[in-house]
Protein backbone atom coordinates (compact mmCIF):
# COMPACT_ATOMS: atom_id res chain seq x y z
CA UNK A 1 0.00 0.00 0.00
CA UNK A 2 2.82 2.39 0.81
CA UNK A 3 4.52 1.84 -2.56
CA UNK A 4 1.21 2.25 -4.35
CA UNK A 5 0.66 5.59 -2.59
CA UNK A 6 4.17 6.76 -3.53
CA UNK A 7 3.69 5.78 -7.17
CA UNK A 8 0.30 7.49 -7.31
CA UNK A 9 1.86 10.60 -5.78
CA UNK A 10 4.63 10.66 -8.37
CA UNK A 11 2.14 10.22 -11.21
CA UNK A 12 -0.01 13.03 -9.83
CA UNK A 13 3.06 15.29 -9.51
CA UNK A 14 4.10 14.55 -13.11
CA UNK A 15 0.58 15.36 -14.35
CA UNK A 16 0.46 18.65 -12.47
CA UNK A 17 3.93 19.58 -13.68
CA UNK A 18 3.00 18.64 -17.26
CA UNK A 19 -0.21 20.64 -17.37
CA UNK A 20 0.56 23.72 -15.30
CA UNK A 21 4.31 24.17 -15.57
CA UNK A 22 6.98 23.64 -18.16
CA UNK A 23 10.54 22.34 -17.90
CA UNK A 24 11.69 25.22 -20.09
CA UNK A 25 10.44 27.63 -17.44
CA UNK A 26 11.50 25.83 -14.28
CA UNK A 27 15.20 25.67 -15.09
CA UNK A 28 16.52 27.84 -17.89
CA UNK A 29 20.24 28.46 -17.83
CA UNK A 30 20.82 32.18 -18.30
CA UNK A 31 17.26 33.15 -17.43
CA UNK A 32 18.12 34.26 -13.88
CA UNK A 33 20.56 36.86 -15.22
CA UNK A 34 18.26 37.97 -18.04
CA UNK A 35 15.22 38.18 -15.77
CA UNK A 36 17.19 40.20 -13.19
CA UNK A 37 18.38 42.46 -15.99
CA UNK A 38 14.84 43.22 -17.17
CA UNK A 39 13.67 43.70 -13.58
CA UNK A 40 16.42 46.28 -13.01
CA UNK A 41 15.66 47.98 -16.33
CA UNK A 42 11.97 48.25 -15.45
CA UNK A 43 12.76 49.82 -12.06
CA UNK A 44 15.32 52.20 -13.56
CA UNK A 45 12.65 53.39 -15.99
CA UNK A 46 10.17 53.97 -13.17
CA UNK A 47 12.71 55.70 -10.92
CA UNK A 48 14.46 57.96 -13.38
CA UNK A 49 12.38 58.19 -16.54
CA UNK A 50 14.32 58.81 -19.72
CA UNK A 51 14.82 55.99 -22.20
CA UNK A 52 16.17 52.56 -21.25
CA UNK A 53 17.81 50.17 -23.72
CA UNK A 54 18.36 46.51 -22.78
CA UNK A 55 20.61 43.80 -24.19
CA UNK A 56 22.76 45.84 -26.57
CA UNK A 57 25.53 44.27 -28.71
CA UNK A 58 27.83 47.17 -29.51
CA UNK A 59 30.59 46.67 -32.13
CA UNK A 60 34.08 47.02 -30.68
CA UNK A 61 36.50 48.26 -33.33
CA UNK A 62 39.56 47.21 -31.30
CA UNK A 63 38.61 43.53 -31.09
CA UNK A 64 36.41 43.25 -34.21
CA UNK A 65 33.73 41.72 -31.99
CA UNK A 66 30.59 42.86 -30.22
CA UNK A 67 30.45 43.98 -26.59
CA UNK A 68 27.36 42.99 -24.62
CA UNK A 69 25.93 45.85 -22.57
CA UNK A 70 23.14 45.06 -20.11
CA UNK A 71 21.37 48.42 -19.84
CA UNK A 72 21.86 51.94 -21.15
CA UNK A 73 19.91 54.79 -19.53
CA UNK A 74 19.56 57.98 -21.56
CA UNK A 75 18.48 61.08 -19.68
CA UNK A 76 18.48 64.71 -20.66
CA UNK A 77 21.98 65.43 -19.40
CA UNK A 78 23.65 62.04 -19.14
CA UNK A 79 24.10 58.51 -20.43
CA UNK A 80 24.58 55.71 -17.90
CA UNK A 81 25.85 52.22 -18.71
CA UNK A 82 24.41 49.83 -16.12
CA UNK A 83 25.94 46.40 -15.57
CA UNK A 84 23.72 43.95 -13.66
CA UNK A 85 25.48 41.29 -11.60
CA UNK A 86 22.99 38.81 -10.17
CA UNK A 87 25.56 37.24 -7.83
CA UNK A 88 24.64 35.34 -4.68
CA UNK A 89 26.64 34.14 -1.68
CA UNK A 90 29.29 35.98 0.33
CA UNK A 91 31.11 38.60 -1.71
CA UNK A 92 34.69 39.68 -1.10
CA UNK A 93 36.81 42.00 -3.22
CA UNK A 94 40.43 41.02 -3.76
CA UNK A 95 43.35 43.42 -3.86
CA UNK A 96 43.54 43.24 -7.66
CA UNK A 97 39.90 44.28 -7.97
CA UNK A 98 38.55 40.81 -8.83
CA UNK A 99 35.50 39.55 -6.96
CA UNK A 100 34.92 36.21 -5.22
CA UNK A 101 31.47 34.85 -4.27
CA UNK A 102 31.34 31.93 -1.86
CA UNK A 103 28.13 29.90 -1.94
CA UNK A 104 26.81 29.47 1.59
CA UNK A 105 25.44 25.96 0.95
CA UNK A 106 28.34 24.35 -0.94
CA UNK A 107 31.17 26.73 0.04
CA UNK A 108 32.12 26.76 -3.62
CA UNK A 109 33.88 29.98 -4.62
CA UNK A 110 33.11 31.68 -7.92
CA UNK A 111 35.66 34.22 -9.12
CA UNK A 112 34.77 37.13 -11.39
CA UNK A 113 36.80 39.79 -13.21
CA UNK A 114 36.54 43.33 -11.82
CA UNK A 115 32.93 44.31 -12.73
CA UNK A 116 33.64 48.03 -12.39
CA UNK A 117 36.57 47.82 -14.82
CA UNK A 118 34.33 45.89 -17.20
CA UNK A 119 31.58 48.52 -16.95
CA UNK A 120 34.05 51.34 -17.60
CA UNK A 121 35.30 49.49 -20.67
CA UNK A 122 31.74 49.05 -21.89
CA UNK A 123 31.10 52.78 -21.46
CA UNK A 124 34.25 53.55 -23.47
CA UNK A 125 33.23 51.18 -26.27
CA UNK A 126 29.74 52.67 -26.35
CA UNK A 127 31.15 56.20 -26.49
CA UNK A 128 33.37 55.25 -29.47
CA UNK A 129 30.43 53.61 -31.22
CA UNK A 130 28.25 56.69 -30.74
CA UNK A 131 31.02 58.90 -32.12
CA UNK A 132 31.31 56.67 -35.19
CA UNK A 133 27.61 57.15 -35.78
CA UNK A 134 27.85 60.90 -35.51
CA UNK A 135 27.04 61.52 -31.84
CA UNK A 136 30.04 63.11 -30.12
CA UNK A 137 29.37 63.38 -26.40
CA UNK A 138 30.82 66.16 -24.22
CA UNK A 139 33.47 65.05 -21.75
CA UNK A 140 32.02 63.34 -18.71
CA UNK A 141 28.61 62.89 -20.31
CA UNK A 142 28.72 59.09 -20.03
CA UNK A 143 29.23 57.12 -16.81
CA UNK A 144 28.67 53.61 -15.47
CA UNK A 145 27.18 51.74 -12.54
CA UNK A 146 27.23 48.12 -11.35
CA UNK A 147 23.94 47.02 -9.73
CA UNK A 148 23.79 44.03 -7.36
CA UNK A 149 20.04 43.25 -7.17
CA UNK A 150 20.15 39.78 -5.59
CA UNK A 151 19.01 39.79 -1.92
CA UNK A 152 20.99 36.55 -1.40
CA UNK A 153 24.29 38.38 -1.81
CA UNK A 154 26.09 39.31 1.40
CA UNK A 155 28.68 42.01 0.81
CA UNK A 156 31.60 42.16 3.23
CA UNK A 157 32.84 45.71 3.86
CA UNK A 158 30.26 47.20 1.48
CA UNK A 159 31.42 50.71 2.38
CA UNK A 160 34.78 49.98 0.76
CA UNK A 161 33.26 49.12 -2.62
CA UNK A 162 33.86 51.57 -5.49
CA UNK A 163 31.32 54.36 -5.80
CA UNK A 164 30.07 52.84 -9.07
CA UNK A 165 28.69 49.80 -7.20
CA UNK A 166 25.07 49.82 -6.01
CA UNK A 167 24.48 47.09 -3.39
CA UNK A 168 21.13 45.37 -2.92
CA UNK A 169 20.35 47.41 0.21
CA UNK A 170 21.03 50.65 -1.65
CA UNK A 171 19.06 49.45 -4.65
CA UNK A 172 15.86 48.67 -2.74
CA UNK A 173 16.04 51.99 -0.85
CA UNK A 174 16.12 54.14 -3.99
CA UNK A 175 13.12 56.41 -4.39
CA UNK A 176 11.82 58.28 -7.42
CA UNK A 177 12.56 61.97 -7.45
CA UNK A 178 14.98 64.61 -8.65
CA UNK A 179 17.56 63.68 -6.00
CA UNK A 180 18.54 60.05 -5.78
CA UNK A 181 21.55 57.81 -6.16
CA UNK A 182 21.52 58.02 -9.96
CA UNK A 183 21.40 61.79 -10.05
CA UNK A 184 24.65 63.68 -9.74
CA UNK A 185 26.69 60.98 -11.47
CA UNK A 186 27.74 63.38 -14.16
CA UNK A 187 29.70 66.50 -13.35
CA UNK A 188 30.38 68.52 -16.46
CA UNK A 189 29.86 72.05 -17.70
CA UNK A 190 27.36 70.80 -20.28
CA UNK A 191 24.65 70.88 -17.62
CA UNK A 192 24.58 74.61 -18.02
CA UNK A 193 24.58 74.43 -21.85
CA UNK A 194 21.87 75.50 -24.20
CA UNK A 195 18.59 73.63 -23.97
CA UNK A 196 18.29 73.11 -27.71
CA UNK A 197 21.79 71.57 -27.80
CA UNK A 198 20.89 69.18 -24.97
CA UNK A 199 17.69 68.15 -26.73
CA UNK A 200 19.54 67.64 -30.01
CA UNK A 201 22.10 65.29 -28.42
CA UNK A 202 19.38 63.36 -26.60
CA UNK A 203 17.37 62.98 -29.79
CA UNK A 204 20.40 61.72 -31.71
CA UNK A 205 21.32 59.35 -28.89
CA UNK A 206 17.88 57.79 -28.82
CA UNK A 207 17.85 57.34 -32.58
CA UNK A 208 21.26 55.63 -32.63
CA UNK A 209 20.55 53.36 -29.64
CA UNK A 210 17.10 52.39 -30.94
CA UNK A 211 18.77 51.15 -34.13
CA UNK A 212 21.87 49.61 -32.49
CA UNK A 213 22.41 45.82 -32.59
CA UNK A 214 20.68 43.94 -29.76
CA UNK A 215 20.25 40.35 -28.61
CA UNK A 216 17.11 38.49 -29.60
CA UNK A 217 14.75 38.22 -26.64
CA UNK A 218 12.57 35.34 -25.44
CA UNK A 219 9.89 36.10 -22.88
CA UNK A 220 8.73 32.94 -21.13
CA UNK A 221 5.99 32.27 -18.61
CA UNK A 222 6.57 32.99 -14.91
CA UNK A 223 8.33 36.31 -15.75
CA UNK A 224 11.39 34.60 -17.23
CA UNK A 225 13.52 36.18 -19.95
CA UNK A 226 16.31 34.76 -22.07
CA UNK A 227 18.68 36.74 -24.29
CA UNK A 228 20.53 35.20 -27.21
CA UNK A 229 20.01 34.44 -30.88
CA UNK A 230 16.98 32.82 -32.47
CA UNK A 231 18.13 30.10 -34.89
CA UNK A 232 15.06 28.29 -36.21
CA UNK A 233 11.78 26.54 -35.50
CA UNK A 234 11.63 22.77 -35.15
CA UNK A 235 8.55 20.61 -35.61
CA UNK A 236 6.28 18.95 -38.14
CA UNK A 237 6.82 19.91 -41.77
CA UNK A 238 3.32 21.38 -42.02
CA UNK A 239 3.99 23.69 -39.08
CA UNK A 240 7.42 24.71 -40.36
CA UNK A 241 5.84 25.64 -43.68
CA UNK A 242 3.30 27.82 -41.86
CA UNK A 243 6.12 29.50 -39.91
CA UNK A 244 8.40 29.94 -42.92
CA UNK A 245 7.52 33.65 -43.22
CA UNK A 246 8.92 34.37 -39.75
CA UNK A 247 12.45 35.52 -40.56
CA UNK A 248 14.27 38.43 -38.92
CA UNK A 249 14.44 40.29 -42.24
CA UNK A 250 10.64 40.33 -42.33
CA UNK A 251 9.39 39.94 -38.76
CA UNK A 252 10.13 41.97 -35.63
CA UNK A 253 8.08 40.20 -32.96
CA UNK A 254 5.87 37.16 -32.38
CA UNK A 255 3.42 36.43 -29.58
CA UNK A 256 2.02 33.00 -28.73
CA UNK A 257 -1.44 32.11 -27.45
CA UNK A 258 -3.00 28.73 -26.67
CA UNK A 259 -6.22 27.70 -28.39
CA UNK A 260 -7.32 25.15 -25.76
CA UNK A 261 -8.18 25.44 -22.06
CA UNK A 262 -5.86 24.39 -19.22
CA UNK A 263 -3.65 22.23 -21.43
CA UNK A 264 -5.93 19.25 -20.68
CA UNK A 265 -6.44 18.42 -24.36
CA UNK A 266 -4.06 18.36 -27.32
CA UNK A 267 -3.70 22.03 -28.11
CA UNK A 268 -2.67 24.11 -31.05
CA UNK A 269 -0.98 27.45 -30.71
CA UNK A 270 -1.98 30.72 -32.27
CA UNK A 271 1.17 32.55 -33.37
CA UNK A 272 0.80 36.25 -34.12
CA UNK A 273 3.71 37.98 -35.83
CA UNK A 274 4.37 41.65 -36.57
CA UNK A 275 6.00 42.55 -39.86
CA UNK A 276 9.08 44.71 -39.61
CA UNK A 277 8.59 48.29 -40.81
CA UNK A 278 11.76 50.36 -40.92
CA UNK A 279 9.77 53.53 -41.60
CA UNK A 280 7.91 53.57 -38.28
CA UNK A 281 8.39 52.44 -34.69
CA UNK A 282 6.24 49.57 -33.51
CA UNK A 283 3.56 47.70 -35.44
CA UNK A 284 0.00 48.78 -36.17
CA UNK A 285 -2.90 46.36 -35.82
CA UNK A 286 -3.04 45.83 -39.60
CA UNK A 287 0.57 44.65 -39.67
CA UNK A 288 -0.01 41.60 -37.46
CA UNK A 289 -0.47 38.23 -39.17
CA UNK A 290 -1.48 34.87 -37.75
CA UNK A 291 -0.72 31.18 -38.15
CA UNK A 292 -1.75 28.14 -36.11
CA UNK A 293 0.69 25.32 -35.30
CA UNK A 294 0.98 22.28 -33.05
CA UNK A 295 1.96 22.82 -29.43
CA UNK A 296 4.88 20.43 -29.91
CA UNK A 297 6.64 23.00 -32.11
CA UNK A 298 9.96 24.22 -30.64
CA UNK A 299 12.20 27.27 -30.86
CA UNK A 300 15.94 26.66 -31.24
CA UNK A 301 17.80 29.42 -29.40
CA UNK A 302 21.49 30.05 -28.72
CA UNK A 303 22.11 31.61 -25.33
CA UNK A 304 23.80 35.00 -24.91
CA UNK A 305 27.62 34.84 -24.93
CA UNK A 306 27.49 31.03 -25.00
CA UNK A 307 28.01 28.19 -27.46
CA UNK A 308 25.08 26.33 -25.90
CA UNK A 309 21.92 25.86 -27.94
CA UNK A 310 18.58 25.32 -26.19
CA UNK A 311 15.21 24.07 -27.33
CA UNK A 312 12.13 25.82 -25.97
CA UNK A 313 8.62 24.52 -26.40
CA UNK A 314 6.57 27.13 -28.20
CA UNK A 315 3.86 26.55 -25.59
CA UNK A 316 6.20 28.00 -22.93
CA UNK A 317 6.86 31.18 -24.93
CA UNK A 318 4.95 34.43 -24.49
CA UNK A 319 6.85 36.45 -27.07
CA UNK A 320 9.98 36.49 -29.22
CA UNK A 321 11.57 39.78 -30.25
CA UNK A 322 14.03 39.63 -33.14
CA UNK A 323 16.85 42.08 -33.73
CA UNK A 324 17.12 43.67 -37.16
Amino acid sequence: MMWAAIICGLVFYKLIKRFFYDDDILDVEGSDHSSALFSVADRVQKLYGGNVYVGLRIPDADTSSRQSIDIVLVKKEEVVVISVKNYSGILTVNGDGTWACEKTSSHKVERHPDPVAEARKQASILESYLEQRGVALPEGYISCKVVLPNPKLCTIAASSLPSEVVTHDEWVQMKPGPKNMFSGWVKNPFRAGKKDMQESIQQNLNFVLSTAPIWDRLELKANKYVLGEFLEFKGKQEDLQALSQIRRSKVERITVQKTSMFGLAPSRLQVLYALRDYRTEGASEAEWKEVTVRSSTEIIFQLENSSKVRKFKLSSVISLTLSA
